[in-house]
């Protein structure tokens, strides 16, 4: 008999309350003491109301990436699976609290528990569906009977106004407005904190729903186009990017370079075609039936690309009606690699979800363009 794998645990952590547009600045701080200008621009495109950030109305950090991912994970366990049954731990993030050791391993030393195997993939938004993937692989080959996996970020720290004093202040110095590039701006209203975890074992729930995982897909366009998100450099006018250990102490404070930026022409360009084109080609791969999908989970960062996504799948032949849609980010905000898992978990909780339905998700990562498609049944 085939060895099949299940998702039979979901669970989110959301850092304090919810945080409303209008106290953002409450949190992150304005920065030259004046609001943003691009703020209201980029509130009205992504149509987010609410985010949740691991800050204080001070701006002091309440919880590390390392906490919020255990409090997730805490969320699968009761005295039917603990913490000692767990037999790997995958975890990605974009934004681990430090360059060493690795997040699994401080989320493991949050946790506790007995010595196990761990697994730390990293980059942005897809790094959540790697760690499922590599857990899902070690189940499937027998190598483990069960895997935790998670997704989470904690970005709200590299958006603190705090972090670009430096910068306005030079910029004042040289008599020029002391106002934060848009491709740094944009991201302070776009992205959120928060986690999101699974439990992955070889057998179903005895009782309620699980969600089988049939296929994961996974694709990099890197090897076409350059950078498009980044941290910790600065693109150059030949579209490469200078790392941070090419720059001297001070200028990593006075140009912001461990700020988060976006090529915005970028990404309105390519996101979305490119995913499309991915998408065609795994329905020939896969002979996968976009009739018979009950639920598209997307990864939205923004509801800007709502209508564009939309619009572009009917051209390419792979439209998914928007009744099927089910997202949260206007609430919950952009978390990148914990948003996938933020909308399983809302989504098995629902009471809409029932047996033999299908979920198709996407998850899209701008850096420099990779993509997964993941398809899971109710079973």
């Amino acid at each position: 008999m085939p060895k099949e794998v299940y998702i039979t645990r979901l669970a989110k952590f959301l850092p304090n309350r919810p945080v409303s547009n209008d106290a953002i600045e409450k949190h992150l701080g304005l920065v030259d003491g004046r609001p943003s200008k691009a703020r209201a621009v980029v509130l009205r495109n992504n149509k987010i109301k609410t985010r949740y950030y691991a800050l204080d109305e001070n701006g002091r950090l309440t919880h590390s990436n390392a906490q919020m991912t255990a409090e997730a994970v805490r969320g699968l366990l009761d005295n039917r699976f603990t913490v000692d049954d767990i037999e790997l731990l995958s975890c990605g993030t974009s934004s681990q609290d430090q360059l060493m050791p690795s997040h699994a391993s401080m989320v493991h030393g949050e946790l506790g528990g007995k010595s196990i195997e761990i697994n730390s993939p990293t980059g942005a938004c897809v790094c959540g569906m790697q760690a499922m993937k590599y857990a899902y692989l070690a189940v499937l080959s027998g190598e483990k009977s069960n895997a935790v996996c998670t997704g989470s970020e904690l970005m709200s720290t590299w958006m603190r106004a705090r972090n670009f004093e430096k910068e306005t202040e030079k910029l004042s110095l040289l008599n020029q407005q002391p106002i934060v590039a848009f491709e740094k701006d944009f991201l302070r209203w776009m992205l959120s904190d928060g986690a999101g975890a699974a439990l992955l074992q070889n057998k179903p729930n005895p009782t309620g729903l699980s969600l089988r995982i049939d296929w994961i897909e996974m694709v990099s366009f890197a090897n076409q186009f350059e950078t498009c998100m980044y941290a910790g450099g600065e693109k150059l006018e030949n579209g490469e990017i200078k790392g941070w250990r090419e720059f001297e102490a001070n200028e990593l404070l006075e140009r912001s370079v461990l700020s988060v930026r976006q090529d915005i022409k970028m990404l309105d360009t390519y996101a979305v075609r490119q995913n499309n084109l991915f998408l065609k080609s795994i329905i020939k791969k896969r002979d996968l039936d976009l009739d018979k999908i009950s639920f598209f989970l997307p990864h939205l960062s923004s509801e800007y690309f709502r209508s564009r996504l939309e619009a572009d799948s009917r051209d390419q032949g792979v439209y998914i009606p928007q009744e099927k849609w089910f997202t949260n980010l206007t609430r919950l905000g952009n978390i990148g690699s914990a948003s996938v898992y933020c909308m399983l978990e809302e989504l098995l909780h629902s009471g809409q979800l029932g047996k033999g339905q299908q979920i198709l998700t996407l998850i899209p990562e701008s850096a420099r363009f990779s993509y997964v498609y993941a398809l899971l049944t109710a079973v």
